[in-house]
């Protein structure tokens, strides 16, 4: 099979990586007495040992134009053609163009911008759309995706049904992308979609449903709720990790790769047992990888966090094979295979 990063295509590549993280942060021990669950249990089961959490004036918005401005750097704002937000869907407002903020706290007067959302998974997934999207357009060059959270704010700890959760953090990302760029190339991108859990998780209080009953909702239904863990758990333990695998497979298949050849794995945010054993299925160590145990669960960003980390502490290397994966609650996971470094 033949390995699309080695060929001589028009391909579209990763140019830089930029990222904002808040200074504040609630630590293991601020969720163990808000949520009256063990410290121990929240560091080792959890997987946490703090998340970040922004200032009050801190915005998606914000937030997500001070990683875009980092990635960035001195290249200028007027040579972008394409904005794309992927992060949470809790923004600035309710019904807000956060692509369109952002494109104008970044200057970038001359791009046209928009929204892609798929929860969690958005940011692995929008690599796949935006390259394709490039290579289509002749008038699409540079394109910069935006990844932005503040879901601490929803975050209720003393509702237990909601613990998994719990990892949320707040932070930014975000990518610019290049056509013609050899460098750091995206291949091939894989997705699972599974509607059965579509309705498992939800803030209550905002949308159509409970619009006639918008002035009699209880203040919990401001916040990120669990309909029904069991019956969530039921269906999501048995097939969760088998998933993750599946997508990373296809993703690597489509791009003309096997497994063995996985030099870096950037996942979302999970506890230590379940990236350890992910990292095994793919003859890795946590040397080939980067926790987030410090930065919490950032939506979107977090692949995007790894890839940088990673490259920081010198384990994501030129000539790495890069595995992003993902998941979402909805439920989707889904993958994207980088070939890292000169092409």
């Amino acid at each position: 099979m033949i390995n699309q990063a080695d060929t001589k295509e028009m391909v579209v590549g990763i140019r830089s990586i930029g990222t904002y993280i808040p200074e504040g942060v609630r630590n293991s021990e601020y969720i163990s007495k808000h949520s009256g669950i063990p410290e121990e249990v929240i560091r080792k089961k959890f997987g946490i040992k703090q998340v970040r959490r922004a200032k009050p004036d801190e915005t998606v918005s914000g937030m997500g134009a001070m990683a875009a401005k980092d990635a960035l750097g001195d290249i200028d704002p007027l040579s972008i053609d394409l904005v794309v937000y992927c992060g949470s869907e809790y923004k600035d407002y309710y019904l807000f163009n956060c692509a369109a903020k952002i494109q104008d706290l970044i200057g970038a007067k001359n791009a046209i911008s928009f929204e892609i959302h798929s929860l969690c998974s958005a940011g692995v997934y929008s690599l796949s759309i935006i390259k394709s999207m490039m290579l289509a357009d002749k008038s699409l060059n540079r394109a910069i995706i935006v990844s932005s959270s503040k879901e601490g704010d929803l975050i209720n700890y003393s509702d237990i049904e909601s613990r998994f959760m719990f990892n949320f953090g707040d932070g930014a990302s975000a990518v610019l992308l290049e056509k013609n760029y050899r460098r750091n190339i995206i291949l091939q991108s894989h997705m699972i979609s599974d509607g059965r859990f579509a309705n498992d998780v939800m803030v209550k209080g905002v949308g159509c449903v409970n619009f006639a009953n918008f002035d009699e909702m209880d203040s919990k239904d401001k916040y990120l709720c669990v309909r029904d863990l069991k019956s969530m758990k039921e269906k999501l333990d048995p097939i969760t990790f088998d998933n993750f695998v599946q997508v990373i497979h296809k993703a690597l298949e489509k791009s003309g790769y096997d497994f063995y050849d996985v030099g870096y794995l950037a996942p979302i945010f999970m506890k230590r047992s379940m990236l350890v054993n992910l990292l095994e299925k793919f003859e890795l160590t946590e040397e080939n990888t980067f926790l987030l145990e410090d930065y919490g669960h950032c939506q979107s960003a977090d692949c995007y966090i790894s890839l940088k980390e990673g490259e920081r502490l010198g384990r994501l290397k030129d000539g790495n094979l890069v595995v992003l994966v993902s998941a979402g609650t909805g439920y989707t996971w889904s993958s994207t295979v980088i070939k890292w470094g000169d092409v």
